[in-house]
């Protein structure tokens, strides 16, 4: 028997996570065939392989054309987020990628357009919403939430029962301590401890992390 037709799908973004996306869906969605990327700088060039076609007005096109499913590859978690809703109400279907070398629970949950790169583990009863980045050997272990557009970047390590806020920023190697809560468009920078809860909108570093200044208004979706 033939096997099924691999279905067409478009990357929005052409930087680094974009070439990290175009390896995953690679590696593990035989399933897809990708037609090229999309990118705010429309210019024509190559990504290992991937031709960039245009920018985001080439997407009705390419919707009235068949291509009915698209990643958002974008690091920024608000301009993501804005994509990837654009995509959904013109009729796009956002898919996963999710490396075939991380390690992702049979009962974790997770939403559409996620990312999870090689070296993670997403633990049992975990649940990742739509557009959330789980980054290179991040640890999200069991019952932990990440709400949509989080990113939680390479090398975290949250235990068990950690609630993450829409849009919030976890830096390189942070750690969380069980149960806590980091709120909605947060950053935690890169190293910190979180021991207690981070509230929203806040810049928040340190050992323990403790929060600092307000982001300003514009920065947050």
């Amino acid at each position: 028997m033939p096997a099924p037709e691999a279905s067409p799908v478009v990357i929005l973004g052409a930087g680094g996570h974009a070439k990290v996306v175009i390896e995953i869906l690679r590696d593990s969605r035989p399933d897809l065939r990708l037609v090229g990327l999309l990118d705010a700088d429309p210019s024509p060039r190559s990504l290992l392989g991937a031709e960039v076609i245009g920018d985001d007005s080439r997407l009705p096109g390419l919707r009235r054309e068949g291509v009915a499913k698209a990643f958002v590859a974008v690091g920024d978690n608000r301009r993501r987020e804005a994509l990837g809703v654009n995509l959904q109400e013109m009729g796009f279907e956002l898919v996963k990628a999710v490396s075939p070398r991380a390690c992702v629970s049979p009962s974790a949950r997770l939403g559409s357009g996620v990312a999870v790169m090689a070296g993670a583990v997403v633990g049992a009863e975990a649940e990742l919403l739509d557009l959330v980045i789980v980054n290179t050997g991040a640890l999200v272990d069991h019952e932990c939430r990440l709400a949509r557009a989080a990113h939680v970047a390479p090398g975290c390590a949250l235990a068990g029962r950690v609630s993450v806020g829409e849009r919030a920023l976890l830096g390189v190697g942070v750690s969380v301590v069980p149960g806590a809560s980091i709120g909605a468009d947060a950053v935690v920078g890169a190293g910190s401890c979180v021991i207690s809860d981070i509230p929203a909108g806040v810049v928040a570093k340190g050992l323990p992390a403790r929060p600092g200044e307000a982001l300003p208004r514009g920065d947050l979706a």
